[in-house]
């Protein structure tokens, strides 16, 4: 009996996670990505869609008639999926995580789905065998329409209390930044690369700045518009060639085929005598079929660097203005 209901939950698991794992090496094929694509709708609502399907189809009538067993059984194959795939490193941790409440909530509607031709008692084999091939059916399809590319801002601002100069000079030449000073959480926690240093070899249009980021990621920044404390224009290019394949996943790699990082720009405003507002936004490009789910991740993702890179500013002006010293007419040094 004990191995009976052994076989029995191993079915139930092994089969969901066995077609995800198949359905994610035909469509990480290289060579057939005209055809198929893990960046694409299809792999993307399908694929745990089925996952669920199949989950609650192959599971006891006794199980499968409970509405919490339809919901939340489907997940345990898409865990032990993700968890598989980060082994073998068939894809990324961050991957995984910015599309893994999409493959909870589809697995979970498979589930229910999965009932329901369970229950059915007509033609439900053949159903779900069509259910299985639909993904190889509709991923063509779309290849044909194309993804639409899109261009987004991504908008942050800090208050500082300090100098304009002050401010400028710590915008124009970001030196060395400690792990101390980073305080990205967002971007911590998804491990992509934090911002080291970013030095602009002069200041005018046509200079040139470097920023560097840890895991060999550099943004080539050329300055497009320039007023004296005030404003920046400025382009940014990445190269994926020279970015190693272990520090980002190939799906999101800056420069890469489905997202780039266009332009950015920081205008500083006085609001009163003692403090000024520094604006940094940027401008990226996303090439995906589904845009409007990535578009709400890369913003945040685009906000947290840009929020980490301004406290570092404000923080460093703000403690410089308190260090800062001026000669009174004594002659003597005193403290500002």
């Amino acid at each position: 009996m004990q191995n009976r209901k052994l076989i029995t939950f191993l079915k139930i698991i092994s089969i969901p996670v066995l077609y995800a794992i198949a359905l994610r090496f035909v469509f990480g094929v290289k060579s057939w990505n005209n055809l198929f694509s893990v960046m694409s709708l299809t792999f993307l609502f399908c694929s745990p869609f089925i996952v669920g399907v199949l989950t609650v189809y192959f599971s006891p009538e006794k199980y499968a008639r409970k509405i919490g067993y339809k919901i939340l059984m489907p997940w345990v194959p898409i865990f032990l999926f993700f968890i598989i795939t980060l082994l073998i490193k068939m894809e990324g941790w961050a991957c995984w995580l910015m599309i893994l409440p999409i493959f909870l909530i589809f697995s979970s509607i498979g589930g229910l789905i999965g009932a329901w031709l369970k229950f059915r008692k007509k033609d439900n084999g053949l159903n779900v065998s069509l259910l299985v091939l639909l993904p190889f059916v509709l991923s063509p399809l779309e290849k044909m329409i194309g993804a639409i590319p899109g261009v987004y801002e991504a908008n942050t601002h800090v208050n500082i209390k300090a100098p304009a100069d002050n401010i400028w000079h710590n915008l124009t030449r970001v030196k060395t930044i400690t792990s101390k000073e980073d305080k990205g959480r967002l971007t911590n926690f998804l491990d992509f690369p934090r911002p080291v240093r970013a030095i602009l070899n002069y200041e005018g249009v046509g200079a040139y700045r470097e920023a560097i980021f840890t895991g060999g990621l550099k943004f080539h920044e050329t300055v497009l518009e320039y007023v004296p404390k005030k404003k920046m224009v400025f382009t940014i290019k990445a190269y994926p060639y020279e970015i190693p394949s272990t520090t980002m996943d190939e799906h999101i790699v800056v420069g890469g085929n489905y997202f780039d990082v266009l332009t950015g720009t920081y205008e500083l405003e006085q609001l009163d005598s003692t403090t000024y507002r520094l604006h940094l936004y940027s401008h990226f490009k996303l090439s995906t079929d589904f845009n409007f789910y990535a578009s709400w991740w890369a913003k945040a993702i685009m906000k947290g660097i840009q929020n980490n890179i301004l406290q570092v500013i404000k923080n460093r002006a703000e403690s410089e203005t308190k260090r800062s010293v001026f000669i009174s007419p004594s002659g003597r040094h005193c403290r500002r």
